[in-house]
C-alpha cells in the first residue's frame, strides 16, 4: 500500500469521527429539548398503523398412502370339542349277608345229686335238769338293789334258764317282768353266778341242755 493512499485513508476516519460527534451532540441536543419525546411519539403511532401480514400458512402434507398388506388367508377355525356329560354313575348296590346268631348250647340239665343222708334223730331227753337246792333261798334281804329301794319298787320277776351241760345257768331270759329293771337285771345276775343243777340226760346217757322256769319275788324287807 502506498503512502497516499494511507494518508487518504486517515482523512476519511477523521471525517467520520467528526461526523459521528456530531451527530452526538444533536441528540443530546434533542433528548434535551424534547424532540426525543416527539420521536418516540412518532415511532409509537408508525408502530400502531403497521400492518403486519403473516405469510399464508403452507400447504398440508398428504399422508403417504399406506403400504398395501399381503392377502392372508384367515385362520382355519378350530371347531370346539362337544362338552363333556358326565353320567351318574349307578349307585354300588351292598348286599349285606346277616351275622348267624352265635351258638348258644342248648342247657342240659344235671342230674341232681343224691340227697344227703337223713341226719339222726336227736336224742330224746330222758331226764330233766334239776336244780340243787332251792333257787329262791338264792336271794336274801341283802341281794336287794338299792335304787329300787330308794324307790320302792317290788314285783315278781319270772324267767326261764338255759342250763348247760356241766350244770351253770349259761342264759337268763325274763318272760315276766317284775315292773323294775332293777329288780329282773338282780334276778338274773344272782341265777347266773349261784344257781347250780344236774344236767338233764338224753336217751343215750350223755349229759344234754335243757331249760328251767322259775319265778323270783320281790318284796321290801321289813325294819
Amino acid at each position: 500500500m502506498s503512502y497516499a493512499n494511507r494518508k487518504q485513508m486517515s482523512s476519511n476516519r477523521t471525517v467520520s469521527i467528526i461526523v459521528v460527534a456530531l451527530l452526538h451532540v444533536v441528540l443530546g441536543y434533542a433528548l434535551v429539548t424534547g424532540l426525543a419525546y416527539n420521536v418516540l411519539k412518532k415511532a409509537t403511532t408508525d408502530l400502531k398503523t403497521f400492518d403486519v401480514t403473516e405469510p399464508p400458512p403452507p400447504p398440508e402434507e398428504k399422508p403417504p398412502p399406506p403400504e398395501k398388506q399381503p392377502d392372508t388367508p384367515p385362520p382355519p377355525q378350530v371347531a370346539a370339542p362337544p362338552p363333556l356329560v358326565r353320567m351318574p354313575s349307578p349307585p354300588v348296590q351292598i348286599q349285606t349277608t346277616p351275622n348267624p346268631p352265635p351258638f348258644v348250647p342248648t342247657p342240659t340239665a344235671r342230674p341232681a345229686p343224691p340227697a344227703p343222708p337223713a341226719p339222726p334223730p336227736p336224742p330224746v331227753k330222758q331226764q330233766a335238769a334239776k336244780a340243787k337246792g332251792s333257787l329262791v333261798g338264792l336271794f336274801s334281804n341283802d341281794d336287794y338293789p338299792a335304787s329300787a329301794l330308794q324307790s320302792e319298787q317290788q314285783g315278781t320277776t319270772a324267767v326261764t334258764l338255759t342250763i348247760g351241760t356241766n350244770g351253770r345257768v349259761s342264759g337268763c331270759d325274763v318272760t315276766s317282768s317284775s315292773g323294775s329293771s332293777a329288780l329282773d337285771g338282780a334276778t338274773c345276775s344272782i341265777l347266773r353266778s349261784r344257781a347250780r343243777f344236774t344236767p338233764a340226760i338224753d336217751s343215750n346217757g350223755s349229759p344234754t341242755t335243757d331249760t328251767y322256769s322259775q319265778r323270783i319275788t320281790w318284796r321290801i324287807p321289813a325294819e
